[in-house]
């Protein structure tokens, strides 16, 4: 590779890891720092670059520039995906161990700590299991449509399933629409879509909102819309719900993975539809999934 791809190289490096929240050092092919995210530059103690690295620098994760080909806009994607899951199982795992830290202590209640260790466990299991679901999805591992779907008793499926969680929540679920509307979703893809959007709308529209999952047809399109009037989200964070771990402000301390409007929109996507948010602070949040004729 010439000179001026290396510094090319180099520089993309730097652009992409200062934006990471997540311990995260590129090496050249001397093992010599180009770049450090903020949290990995803590860790170095000295973060010049030109300085010998070992490749293991407090779990960080590492990446090459030099004689490695250039890096696709995939791999760039991939690195940063990889350091955001690294930040997301962190966070469980973190409170994981004050929760068993703090069962120790004299005069600690043990029933509720260990209550309180068992929802992370279950937190970063989900985690994992997002992450590793939607990964089959991207590399079509996993069929999204095959043939199509009355989409009704679906949703009135995964609305039963989901009423006890919503009621805890303080969230009512109300389920209409067309008998015969058919979506082109295999049914365990449907249920998928759904599960993701019933859950988003519990966990984010706050107590005393409504949730109303709407199965029709417009223009002879189907369609799946769920809608809630509950807190809703800002104009700016609209247009980024869809992305992996992405959260509204709003919704920072929530207890998701941060990956289920992600996969929704993978289904939708794959499936030949679109899917779109709308809603404004205090006016609820809908979103509509519509699908080809």
């Amino acid at each position: 590779m010439s000179g001026e791809g290396v510094v090319n190289d180099e520089d993309r490096a730097r652009a992409i890891v200062q934006s990471l929240g997540e311990p995260v050092i590129v090496l050249d092919r001397e093992r010599r720092l180009v770049a450090a995210s903020p949290s990995a530059a803590v860790a170095l103690g000295d973060p010049l670059p030109g300085r010998r690295v070992a490749e293991e620098v407090g779990g960080a994760l590492v990446l090459f520039v030099g004689e490695l080909p250039e890096l696709s806009a995939y791999e760039e994607l991939r690195a940063g995906f990889t350091a955001a899951v690294s930040h997301e199982l962190r966070t469980p795992l973190a409170r994981l161990l004050v929760l068993l830290e703090s069962a120790s202590l004299p005069g600690a209640d043990v029933g509720v700590l260990l209550e309180q260790a068992h929802q992370e466990v279950e937190q970063a299991r989900e985690l994992i299991d997002d992450v590793l679901f939607l990964g089959e999805l991207e590399t079509g591992r996993e069929i999204v449509s095959l043939g199509r779907t009355r989409a009704l008793p679906v949703v009135r499926e995964v609305a039963a399933a989901y009423a006890e969680r919503a009621a805890h929540s303080e969230v009512s679920i109300e389920v209409e629409g067309g008998e015969v509307v058919e979506l082109p979703l295999r049914p365990r893809m449907l249920r998928v879509v759904v599960e993701n959007l019933i859950a988003n709308a519990i966990r984010y529209a706050g107590p005393g909102a409504a949730c109303r999952i709407a199965v029709s047809s417009f223009d002879g399109s189907p369609m799946l819309t769920v809608a809630d009037d509950g807190a809703g989200v800002g104009a700016e964070d609209l247009p980024r719900l869809f992305e992996r771990f992405y959260r509204a402000d709003t919704a920072r301390s929530s207890r998701g993975t941060g990956l289920g409007l992600a996969i929704v929109k993978h289904i939708v996507t794959s499936a030949g539809g679109t899917v779109e948010a709308s809603g404004a602070p205090g006016r609820g949040l809908t979103i509509s999934c519509r699908f080809a004729a």
